[in-house]
């Protein structure tokens, strides 16, 4: 039988047809495949970080012998910063276009870029190799006063995320843009709710988290204080892509809004409330 024989053709279209989703099926499968992804290991992050930190880092499921658990977590503290503010680069974010191969792949860029972050947090959470030793564990009173604390700054992270674009912070801008077959579009440059205060309400509410808790290790000191300097310098760099993204409109608003302490005076607070002028 040849290879050009009407009946091989008819049974490789046939083959072909089997095979090949109808037009726009592929993408929308992709979309909803990667959405799942997403959001789940994300949920798993956040959920993984707000019980480790509530429990000062005593709780986790690393097993590394000491004292080399204090050489691996230092490298599960360094990996989030590093590798996070990398991918955000020019170069990194190149990358990330072309993790997923296919025509997809920058549409779904920030998708790919939240499910990596998402990763990273949970493996820093998940695979931390707890100490042993608890130096203050708050109870009665205490512990509900710092309760309250904790989901404070958790509220306040929350609500800062939503404020900067939540569809960005959370990935769904990537696959959301798939789904509906249109090109990814970037929240204006956040200048309302707590934006209209401080310049990175984010890196501040993050950092208030990991100070808030009821119990306190050499674990949790360590991770507070290297993560508290890493939201104190990170967002220059933030602040960098931004002035080249919006120009002028940034150098105004960096003007009459400060960085990461609010201004107490009525007059500064109403001159911060329009930072766009």
């Amino acid at each position: 039988m040849r290879l050009d024989d009407p009946r091989i053709k008819r049974l490789v279209t046939l083959i072909t047809a089997a095979v090949t989703p109808p037009p726009g099926k592929g993408r929308i499968a992709l979309a909803l495949v990667m959405g799942t992804i997403c959001h789940m290991i994300f949920a798993i992050a956040v959920l993984s970080m707000m019980t480790a930190m509530f429990f000062g880092m005593s709780e986790s499921f690393g097993t590394v012998p000491w004292p080399w658990a204090a050489l691996a977590n230092a490298v599960l503290i360094l990996q989030f910063p590093l590798l996070h503010s990398f991918l955000l680069s020019k170069p990194g974010m190149q990358i990330v276009a072309r993790l997923i191969p296919g025509p997809h792949g920058g549409t779904l860029s920030t998708t790919t870029y939240a499910i990596i972050a998402s990763l990273q947090l949970a493996a820093l959470f998940l695979l931390w190799t707890p100490s042993g030793i608890i130096w203050y564990r708050a109870d009665g009173w205490a512990l509900v006063a710092i309760c309250v604390a904790y989901a404070a700054t958790w509220l306040l992270l929350i609500k800062a995320s939503f404020d900067a674009g939540a569809e960005v912070q959370s990935g769904a801008l990537g696959w959301m843009s798939l789904l509906g077959k249109i090109k990814p579009v970037f929240p204006d440059m956040p200048t309302r709710g707590l934006f209209r205060h401080i310049r990175q309400p984010i890196y501040v509410a993050f950092a208030l988290t990991l100070w808030a808790v009821p119990v306190w290790t050499p674990d949790q000191l360590a991770l507070a204080v290297s993560y508290t300097a890493y939201c104190l310098l990170a967002p220059r760099l933030k602040e960098r892509r931004f002035e080249q993204r919006y120009g002028a409109a940034f150098d105004r608003y960096r003007d009459r809004v400060p960085y990461v302490l609010p201004k107490l005076t009525s007059k500064e607070r109403k001159n911060g409330a329009n930072p766009a002028e």
